[in-house]
């Protein structure tokens, strides 16, 4: 299976260290964001990644090169200088993933989940894995039943504050099928995904490990100290 690492947002939460480094490339621990989610791929198995990128995309390809030291295999999906959005990039990402399922990953989480675990073959047109919300998304995303994902809109009987919903963790396994009515150029993913949750096509699974999403410089340091202190 293939593995789509999403790197091309411009991080303009973590500006000022955002101004000259993208995101991707900025350093937790011994090493660099998207260097970590490359190691954690090919301990799991896949060793043949696609890799996003927009402005700045240029260092990435500098500083990760073909992967070969990583012992996968790296090409590239550039999308010029404006992100086409997480739909618009996957969908431009397509004819180097082939017409199997395959992995998304975002360059900008950290999680110890085991990526092995993943569906090779995921029952629907889509695959995801949810954490517990996090403090700085307390209202949470999707609401998991019976391995199945919805989505149910927040309400005031309790929902609205989280109650019920977990959050994409930002690794999951799609089929290109999903894609199928989709053009060229800018789009969302999550329209997409709450079609198919509503057909009842997308699974999915709770984890409740180690889950970092990097989005600020503060949550920066808070994964920069955790690995220090697992080092």
């Amino acid at each position: 299976m293939k593995a789509l690492i999403l790197a091309a947002g411009k991080g303009e939460r973590m500006r000022p260290l955002t101004d000259h480094t993208p995101k991707p490339l900025l350093r937790a621990g011994k090493a660099g964001l998207i260097e970590h989610r490359i190691q954690a791929l090919a301990r799991a198995g896949f060793h043949d990644l696609v890799i996003n990128h927009a402005a700045q995309g240029a260092q990435i390809e500098a500083a990760l090169g073909d992967g070969q030291r990583y012992s996968v295999r790296i090409r590239y999906a550039p999308e010029g200088a404006e992100p086409l959005e997480t739909g618009g990039g996957i969908f431009n990402a397509l004819p180097l993933l082939g017409e199997g399922p395959f992995a998304v990953i975002n360059a900008d989480i950290w999680s110890d989940y085991p990526l092995e675990r993943l569906p090779r073959e995921p029952e629907g047109l889509a695959h995801l894995v949810l954490v517990n919300n996090p403090a700085h998304h307390q209202a949470g995303d999707f609401i998991l039943e019976g391995g199945r994902v919805y989505d149910v809109s927040p309400s005031p009987e309790g929902r609205g504050r989280g109650e019920g919903r977990l959050t994409y963790s930002g690794i999951g396994v799609y089929r290109p099928e999903l894609f199928a009515d989709c053009h060229p150029g800018k789009f969302p993913l999550a329209p997409l995904l709450r079609k198919a949750m509503a057909a009842g096509r997308v699974t999915g699974e709770f984890y409740s490990g180690a889950w970092f999403d990097v989005g600020t410089p503060e949550r920066l340091a808070a994964l920069d100290d955790y690995l220090k202190a697992r080092a």
